[in-house]
């Protein structure tokens, strides 16, 4: 299953391990995708530079394959809406009184940037380099290869042009936060079928199609849709070497997912409990604040954000290998 993807990135497989931000996406599980022939990707958007550091090289003891290390590109600060964070607040205090929890602060901003983390993606000399939510400098990116996320035509050109390999087509059926860049978020959830020939028809740079994909048939459709490779996201939650909690795995066996900005601030798409239907009914906080508001609450059985796409129903207990080899092998 040879295509210019794996060409580029020098893997065996078209096949993605998404970069899972949060603590999922531990060096074993990016290391034993690799080992598979697949491209492993660390999840670095929430690792302050020094962590960062520590999970790229706890990965490089593990394999020598290329893998891929993810960030967020940086937005602009949130405003601090000191009513609305109040308002949050006045909502979580029956819910943080019943889990033990003092009242909540206001989040300190991390002592840390993006460039602080890019520095140290460019000081590893990380083989591939992957960003979502829109477009960071890459003028000192050196022989790093570059995959961005696209969730629109538009802005598989505006990567293109901003000096990108490879463009991640996310579809409106993927789990987790959407990366749209230009536009509204409504404009960027295209379905996956609609969205890669599309973007294959606007760049050309190799696209990786991304958005509820689970099985082998699958891939086989997508590839068929023009992409170069396809990247599985919750499919590797239910993988033995990723650090997901129970609750986790059942709320996106047994509930409809749903893209909601209620939980961080930003749209995301993960199970609807009965804990978001609550916080749905109300105005968040701005992205990141409000993710930050409910961080104590979030280990707790019920007030996580249990993110994933619309195939989760269909995900398949196995270690990672095994499942490379399944989405590889075109079987359903």
């Amino acid at each position: 299953m040879r295509s210019p993807f794996t060409e580029l990135v020098g893997v065996e497989h078209p096949i993605v391990q998404a970069p899972m931000a949060g603590g999922m996406t531990t060096p074993h599980l990016v290391a034993e995708v690799c080992e598979a022939g697949a491209l492993g990707s660390v999840a670095g958007a929430m690792l302050a530079p020094d962590a960062l550091r520590k999970e790229i090289r706890a990965v490089r003891t593990l394999t020598k394959r290329p893998f891929s290390v993810n960030l967020f590109a940086p937005l602009p600060p949130p405003a601090l809406d000191e009513e609305r964070v109040a308002q949050v607040a006045a909502f979580l205090a029956p819910h943080r009184e019943r889990l033990g929890l003092g009242p909540a602060t206001t989040p300190a901003r991390p002592s840390w940037s993006f460039d602080d983390q890019l520095a140290v993606v460019l000081e590893e000399r990380v083989p591939v380099f992957s960003f979502t939510f829109g477009i960071p400098p890459l003028e000192d990116v050196g022989d790093t290869v570059v995959l961005g996320t696209a969730t629109t035509a538009a802005e598989a050109s505006a990567l293109e042009e901003a000096g990108a390999h490879a463009v991640v087509a996310q579809g409106g059926e993927a789990g987790g936060h959407r990366g749209t860049f230009l536009g509204s978020f409504e404009d960027g959830l295209a379905g996956l079928d609609e969205l890669v020939p599309a973007a294959v028809g606007a760049c050309s740079l190799p696209v990786v199609a991304a958005g509820g994909l689970m099985s082998g048939a699958d891939v086989a459709r997508v590839l068929e849709l023009g992409a170069s490779a396809a990247q599985a996201g919750t499919a590797f939650l239910f993988c033995a070497e990723a650090n997901v909690p129970p609750a986790w795995r059942q709320a996106l066996r047994e509930r409809e997912t749903v893209v909601t900005d209620a939980y961080t601030g930003r749209p995301c798409r993960g199970a609807r409990t009965p804990f978001l239907e609550e916080l749905m009914a109300s105005e968040p906080a701005d992205y990141p604040l409000q993710a930050a508001l409910l961080s104590e609450l979030r280990p707790h059985d019920g007030y996580g954000f249990y993110m994933g796409g619309t195939g989760a129903a269909r995900a398949r207990e196995m270690p990672a290998g095994e499942l490379v080899a399944e989405l590889a092998g075109g079987s359903s």
